[in-house]
């Protein structure tokens, strides 16, 4: 795979948010649909698949103390940019969340489950005193896929799946791990001002996290009890409170931007903070940290490509097989140490399922941080999970692949009955 379409690969994955995607993502879409709207908004009706429901029911929404995808709706209508894509949301004020409630309580806005078959779905219908726009985002958190406006269609986008089935041998289907070790091991460093960006993003948000106080505090908490001398001071734990505490931060509604990988801004953390943390153990240098940085994001883009933006498994496993093979790559590893631990990780938190986006997330962060270290520790020691055990391949692609259809084709009763638990509630 050229170094060119690796480049644009991470230009397209790496994308900066604020807040988690899936409410944002459902604000981007109202704040499109109410620019076509002059009259004052008397309705709106909000349809989203199942995974996006899960993902936008809980978690917290930047600057504000109010969560829900009917308040994300009407946050994006009163204080949205949606020039600003997955930053739709970084200006919104105190003053825009009492005018977004005053909407809930007038009951102006409903919720319901779409009827698709699409995991990443998103439909808005606003509805003025003579004016209606409809607007859905599909298969990507900033995929416009149709505008309608007064009952004419202005803009409808094809498929992105069908796109990709229609072309042979895309960039994506064409990475694998043999070429993205070749290629951060190549790659001149001045191409990667991307990766130093997220870094420093999200690093910054992990600092954040362990300061102040936040969802579970699951990275603050463990930074304690190693200052108290129960957990010890090293790679696991520092990685471990680092990445969650970022997690707390995003998770709990931070105003923080975040570099997200593949649609996740807790993929995004979970993918840089664990290999920051040991980069900064170990005193590595800028460049070696900056490669091993890189090295984690396109593992993780490789793995999520196969994988999809939502499943019923939990996408920070897919950042923990990334951050592994990175670890590995700091700590003096070759090419058969990386697969190593990428197919000691899948054989690891492979079953490990998503039931939203909450506070919570922060202790997913923390066990696949812990895992990924683990997992490179493992195959540096020439210790590697054999083909004969579970559904680990002698191959690591057919690995990735088999971790790949198990969270699509195998989950999809259990994705059912999450939704079904978290609803009844």
């Amino acid at each position: 795979m050229r170094e060119q379409s690796i480049l644009d690969l991470l230009q397209k994955e790496l994308v900066v948010a604020v807040g988690c995607t899936e409410p944002v993502a459902i604000a981007l879409a109202s704040a499109t649909a109410k620019k076509y709207i002059t009259d004052q908004v008397q309705n709106v009706e909000v349809l989203a698949s199942g995974n996006v429901i899960k993902n936008a029911k809980s978690v917290g929404i930047p600057g504000t103390k109010t969560t829900g995808l009917d308040f994300a709706a009407a946050l994006g209508i009163v204080a949205g940019d949606a020039s600003k894509q997955l930053e739709v949301l970084a200006d919104a004020t105190s003053k825009d969340e009492e005018n977004a409630l005053k909407l809930l309580s007038e009951k102006k806005v409903t919720v319901s489950l779409a009827d698709s078959s699409t995991k990443l779905f998103i439909e808005i219908k606003l509805y003025g005193e003579n004016e209606y726009s409809r607007v859905i985002i599909s298969e990507d958190h900033t995929n416009i896929s149709l505008i309608e406006v007064n009952g004419e269609t202005i803009y409808e986008q094809e498929s992105v799946s069908k796109k990709k089935d229609d072309t042979t041998n895309t960039d994506e289907s064409s990475l694998t791990i043999d070429s993205i070790f070749e290629f951060v091991k190549e790659v001149d460093v001045k191409h990667l001002a991307l990766v130093q960006k997220s870094i420093e993003l999200n690093f910054a948000i992990g600092e954040e996290g362990l300061k102040n106080e936040y969802g579970l505090n699951v990275g603050k908490t463990i930074q304690e009890n190693v200052k108290k001398g129960i957990l010890s001071d090293d790679l696991v734990s520092y990685s471990m409170s680092l990445a969650s505490a970022g997690s707390d931060a995003r998770m709990a509604g931070s105003l923080s931007p975040v570099m997200a990988n593949s649609g996740s801004g807790n993929q995004g953390i979970a993918v840089t903070l664990p290999v920051v943390a040991v980069g900064k153990k170990l005193g590595v240098d800028k460049e070696t940290m900056l490669r091993a940085v890189t090295l984690s994001h396109l593992i993780t883009i490789h793995i999520k490509e196969k994988f999809g933006r939502l499943s019923a498994l939990c996408g920070v496993t897919a950042a923990g097989m990334g951050a592994s093979g990175a670890i590995v790559y700091l700590l003096g590893g070759e090419l058969p140490h990386v697969k190593a631990a990428v197919q000691n990780t899948i054989g690891n938190v492979s079953g490990m399922i998503c039931d939203g986006a909450k506070a919570g997330c922060a202790m997913k962060v923390s066990t696949c941080t812990s895992a990924a270290v683990q997992s490179a520790i493992m195959a540096l020691n020439n210790k590697e999970i054999q083909s004969t055990d579970g559904f680990i391949h002698d191959d690591v692609e057919k690995s990735i692949e088999n971790f790949c259809r198990l969270g699509n084709e195998g989950t999809n009763e259990t994705d059912k009955l999450v939704l079904k638990m978290m609803l009844e509630k």
